[in-house]
């Protein structure tokens, strides 16, 4: 039986102070697809080999393909939902990161998750920034393929 991940409630900053320091996660475990690589390629531009020559990347020291850090990056969004929701502002944006870390690769086929800990709560005039720090992982290492920090922006 698996258990299913119920995601936090966050209505008010109130909701996000008491949830400093509370780990998030784990989310599902996300497969890594070579299509998904190559969507990913197209949508940047970044056709770099080690993503898209999947002959080429066969004989690097990788053995494979990878995925791009931004495209790893770019699904903290999704991820996140499923962890943490709210309610009850204004408005919310995505006001940034800051120090995105890409300390080991992503193979296609790698399988990918994230945690996430509400790290700090800035208020601001009418509001708060929020500082996720969220962190995805590999299944079968050790060592995180991505660790930044996310800067929420609520107004309540």
């Amino acid at each position: 039986m698996t258990l299913q991940h119920v995601p936090r409630r966050a209505n008010s900053i109130a909701d996000f102070c008491a949830l400093v320091g509370v780990e998030l996660g784990p989310t599902a475990w996300h497969q890594i697809t070579q299509d998904q690589i190559r969507a990913f390629a197209d949508m940047t531009g970044d056709h770099q080999w080690i993503h898209v020559d999947e002959e080429r990347a066969s004989r690097s020291t990788f053995g494979s393909t990878l995925a791009h850090g931004l495209y790893v990056l770019s699904l903290g969004p999704g991820l996140m939902s499923s962890l943490l929701t709210f309610e009850g502002f204004s408005r919310s944006l995505n006001y940034g990161y800051n120090r995105v870390r890409f300390p080991s690769p992503t193979p296609v086929g790698s399988s990918i998750r994230m945690r996430a800990m509400v790290t700090s709560v800035v208020e601001i005039d009418g509001g708060a920034d929020v500082i996720t720090t969220r962190t995805f992982e590999r299944r079968g290492t050790t060592k995180p393929v991505c660790v930044v920090e996310n800067v929420g922006r609520y107004y309540e």
